[in-house]
């Protein structure tokens, strides 16, 4: 069976000694919604209002986030991993959408 790969973005959020303090994890299908998701995640964190809806510049999310982290560095902490996950695909499914295409 062949092989296709997909990208997966995990970012992992957390903070000892805070109400929840279990990380918040969760998985994105790209970059933009992991860093989106980050920035959401410390702004919540901070009591600011949700950024608007805009293109995400993932150098200011990674000032804004290690910003957060600056103020208890020993508590804080965040991750965004990308990941590239191989998955089988059937041979027939893999025919049935060639064949689609050549239509």
């Amino acid at each position: 069976m062949p092989y296709e790969v997909v990208s997966a973005y995990t970012l992992v959020l957390g903070e000892d000694g805070h109400d929840d303090a279990a990380p918040q994890v969760s998985v994105h299908t790209t970059a933009d919604d992991a860093w989106r998701a980050l920035d959401a995640g410390v702004r919540e964190r901070c009591g600011m209002r949700p950024r608007p809806r805009r293109r995400v510049d993932s150098d200011a999310v990674v000032r804004f986030a290690d910003a957060w982290r600056a103020a208890d560095p020993a508590a804080r902490y965040w991750n965004v991993t990308a990941h590239r996950l191989p998955v089988m695909v059937p041979e027939l499914a893999r025919a049935a959408a060639s064949l689609a295409g050549a239509r």
